[in-house]
Parts: structure tokens; C-alpha cells; sequence
């Protein structure tokens, strides 16, 4: 039975002597440049997230989603163009249930605000403790 293990493990291996010849450098054919400049690579396969967020403030009265609608436009005036993967919104407020819907209310803002930028992006809506009134966003884009 060990023989025929070991037959078996010396007959999956590659042939040493087949490997060194197929290592060696073949000839190679003398490049001539091309007249015409190198086109600029076009990616393929699926796009990807930026790994560091855009990080904005938010500011505003709850239920004034005009004015949320405003800075949102105004600070993110500079990603114009591009596609919001996903958004990441804390809202402040004592209680974790008044946090999430003042941040629920700045996710529907950013709609209202960017719908090219923001239309298809995820949002999620976090609590975070504090004063009532203002949201901290994490904005991930995909990559260009």
C-alpha cells in the first residue's frame, strides 16, 4: 500500500527536466514604437467603495429638512458628479430613538439635496448622544 502512495505522489509531480527548459528566456522579437501615444486603460470588472469617508456636519432644527437640504448641497458641492455608495449618519440626540429619526431625516435630505449623488446609496441611521439638532455623516463613494 506505501508503494503504491508513493507512486501515485511521484506521478502527480511535473517532470523537473520539462520545467527548466520551458524556464529558459526564448528569443524575443525587437519591439518597434508605435507612433500613436498609449491610450489611457479603461477599468474593468466591478467597481469599489472608497475606504476613507467624506465627513460632513449637519446643523438644523428637526423637521427643518430645507436647511438640511442646504448645507448638504453646500458641502458636498465638490463631489458633484459622483455616485454616494453608501452613507453613514449619526444623529444626535438624548435618547437613541430621536437620534436615529433626526438622522433618518438628514438621509432623506441628502436625496432632496444631491439625487444624482445620492439616489442609490445606502444609508443607515445611528444614535449618537448628545445635544439635539446636528448629525455627523460618513459618505463612502465608489472609487472612479
Amino acid at each position: 500500500m506505501l508503494l503504491v502512495l508513493a507512486l501515485v505522489s511521484m506521478g502527480d509531480r511535473g517532470d523537473p527536466l520539462a520545467a527548466q527548459t520551458d524556464a529558459k528566456p526564448s528569443k524575443s522579437t525587437v519591439a518597434t514604437p508605435s507612433r500613436e501615444p498609449n491610450p489611457t486603460p479603461t477599468p474593468t470588472g466591478p467597481r469599489s467603495v472608497a475606504r476613507k469617508p467624506v465627513k460632513v456636519r449637519v446643523t438644523a432644527a428637526v423637521g427643518d429638512s430645507t436647511r438640511m437640504a442646504r448645507q448638504l448641497r453646500a458641502a458636498t458641492t465638490r463631489y458633484e458628479g459622483r455616485e454616494a455608495a453608501f452613507v453613514l449618519t449619526f444623529g444626535q440626540a438624548p435618547e437613541p430613538g430621536d437620534g436615529q429619526a433626526y438622522a433618518r431625516e438628514v438621509n432623506k435630505a441628502l436625496r432632496k439635496a444631491r439625487p444624482d449623488v445620492f439616489t442609490d446609496a445606502t444609508t443607515r441611521d445611528f444614535w449618537n448622544g448628545g445635544p439635539s439638532g446636528s448629525a455627523d455623516l460618513e459618505i463612502y463613494f465608489y472609487t472612479r
